[in-house]
């Protein structure tokens, strides 16, 4: 599903990664763990396309990402990623449908199949009685778990997480966790997860650490 190699990314004089190399199967759960400044969050925002590397190639789902560019880059980001942070960044005028929807409209869907798939995506995440409320009224765990409906509302192959139960209490953050594995079993999602949190890293398919800009086991 995803393929980097030799990605390199400097900062001015900061040389952030080393020559990574990395590989995640089409299904995985990999979590990338280390110290802060490790170059996980930078990486991430590579393999998200978010961010490009100074050299190097990554292929997602066997496309050379390098080759595109503009629209046709922010189409095939659309089309098949899905981003979850630590903070939700959910916007606070609208309610939780309208934020679930949002990557649908900008992608240009028709807007009724949109709205049908956000409470579809809602519903399987135990909100639909939150349709209609906006981020304010929702607790933390709430707002998290309308963020992945937002992240999959395009129906993603992958999706990247970055800190995702960092601001979540053990309950919630169980919860999240565990809809990672129920969402990869459901719907074959390949998963990505920046993360200090020992329990989810011990429970990935695969535990990746980064120190120092490089993969170290």
């Amino acid at each position: 599903m995803i393929e980097c190699k030799g990605i390199h990314k400097n900062y001015g004089t900061v040389e952030v990664l080393r020559g990574v190399d990395l590989k995640v199967a089409k299904g995985e759960v990999v979590t990338i763990v280390g110290p802060s400044g490790a170059g996980k969050s930078t990486m991430l925002q590579i393999m998200g396309t978010l961010l490009d590397p100074d050299s190097g190639t990554v292929r997602i789902a066997g496309t050379d990402v390098s080759t595109l560019r503009g629209d046709k880059l922010a189409r095939f980001r659309g089309d098949n990623i899905g981003f979850v942070f630590q903070f939700h960044h959910l916007l606070p005028e609208f309610t939780a449908l309208e934020n679930v929807c949002l990557p649908a409209y900008i992608a240009g869907r028709n807007r009724s199949d949109s709205e049908k798939r956000a409470r579809e995506l809602l519903d399987m995440l135990s909100l639909s009685h939150r349709i209609d409320h906006k981020p304010a009224q929702l607790s933390g765990g709430e707002q998290q778990r309308v963020a992945v409906a937002r992240a999959l509302i395009n129906a993603p192959g992958l999706l990247l997480a970055d800190e995702p139960s960092g601001n979540l209490d053990s309950r919630n953050r169980e919860e999240l966790h565990a809809l990672f594995f129920s969402l990869r079993d459901r719907m074959g999602l390949t998963t990505v997860i920046v993360t200090h949190d020992d329990g989810l890293s011990s429970l990935s398919d695969r535990k990746i650490t980064m120190i120092d800009g490089k993969i170290s086991e």
